[in-house]
């Protein structure tokens, strides 16, 4: 197998993102995207006048993620944690409080997700468990290859996408495989914590190759395929167009980015194309009533409008800083950054309104919301509840 990976900044890994040339057979040898961009320094965090505040209302100490890219999940009551080397947890939502703590025995790589009471996670090897809400196992499954997202549930289905690009839906009662979809893909793709966005009984995910495509939750039957980017240029690295992140759907349109290619939006009934336009990210994005928010491929944090997809503001002060996806909370944009800064942004025009500096390990998630204010894993483990007013 070749391998190769993707620096940003100066040597830092771009969201842990990983090229796998799927050749059998052959040795592992490593490389490394080079550009003028990729030499370029992270930019120094700008002052500003303060018009809000981050305070932490409480932190936990979940344990390192590792190679993974793990988040929480929440329910009315509690929160559950997870870290790379297997330790599942339950959190008091309101205080932060261990409940409980359990080893799974596997490398967690994918979750947490929740529903249907069950509690899951994916691990590094394949395996999916299921656990109720006191931290008994329900049950054990396994899968085609690691779990690199988090497992969803809905319509009785738990929806687990895998490291080779395939998504397996599993019944929620025993974990037995229901469906598979699997596609072909190009010879050199990019590793990836791309899972799937669910709305009204439909699975929307991103492929290698710029392909977006829907499907029946309940049988994992095709409902459209489209095509975000086309594959272009003279190599094989140049030609990488993977979608590398979360569609974000509503009621009315379906979004998709890719890496090294362009944003684009479908009609979530039928797949039809509505707009698009060449941004590149392996971030993801945030869709909010009119406005589309997202962080691309250099740092810069963007809002546009989700009807044409026009800019409405650009905020490029965070160049090559690995900024996050971004979270949108009442009349802010949060984003998290590689030394662990979570930063506050106006929604109106992209400002800086707010900075916290957390663990200082990288953020690389989005926030999610809780009780008037966000909750944040870092890449050390920690979760921290903030306030923000």
């Amino acid at each position: 197998m070749m391998q190769a990976r993707l620096l940003v900044g100066t040597g830092r890994l771009c969201s842990g993102l990983i090229l796998l040339l799927a050749l059998g057979g052959c040795s592992t040898v490593k490389g490394w995207f080079t550009s003028a961009k990729d030499e370029a320094e992270p930019a120094k965090l700008v002052d500003f006048h303060e018009s809000a505040r981050f305070d932490v209302r409480w932190h936990a100490d979940l344990g390192e993620m590792g190679n993974s890219l793990l988040q929480p999940a929440l329910t009315d009551t509690a929160l559950y944690g997870a870290s790379g080397k297997g330790m599942l947890s339950r959190l008091e939502r309101a205080t932060g409080k261990q409940v409980w703590r359990i080893e799974t025995g596997i490398g967690i790589s994918g979750g947490v997700g929740i529903g249907a009471g069950l509690v899951i996670v994916g691990g590094d090897k394949g395996d999916v468990l299921a656990y109720d809400e006191t931290g008994k196992q329900v049950w054990r499954s396994r899968v085609s290859s690691e779990v690199l997202s988090v497992p969803q549930v809905a319509e009785g289905i738990v929806i687990v996408r895998s490291g080779d690009g395939r998504i397996t839906g599993l019944n929620v009662t025993d974990g037995k495989r229901a469906w598979m979809y699997e596609r072909s893909t190009p010879a050199l793709v990019v590793r990836s914590h791309a899972g799937v966005a669910l709305q009204r009984g439909v699975a929307f995910a991103g492929f290698a190759g710029g392909k977006l495509a829907a499907l029946n939750i309940k049988d994992g039957s095709v409902l459209w395929e489209s095509a975000v980017s086309q594959p272009r240029g003279n190599t094989e690295l140049e030609r990488i167009s993977d979608i590398t992140s979360n569609p974000v759907v509503d009621d009315e349109q379906l979004c998709a980015i890719s890496f090294q290619g362009r944003l684009a939006c479908f009609d979530p009934a039928q797949g039809s194309p509505l707009w698009n336009r060449e941004i590149s990210s392996d971030k993801g994005m945030a869709l909010l009533r009119k406005y589309l928010y997202l962080s691309d491929a250099g740092g810069a944090v963007m809002a546009l409008d989700k009807s044409s997809g026009g800019t409405i503001w650009k905020n490029e002060q965070m160049f090559m800083r690995d900024t996050a996806a971004p979270g949108v909370f009442d009349d802010y944009v949060l984003v998290g950054d590689y030394e662990g800064y979570l930063h506050a942004l106006k929604r109106e025009d992209g400002s800086f309104a707010a900075r916290i500096k957390l663990d200082g390990s990288a953020i690389q998630n989005a926030p999610l919301p809780l009780d008037q204010g966000a909750l944040i894993q870092t890449r050390n483990g920690g979760l921290y509840s903030l306030s923000l007013h």
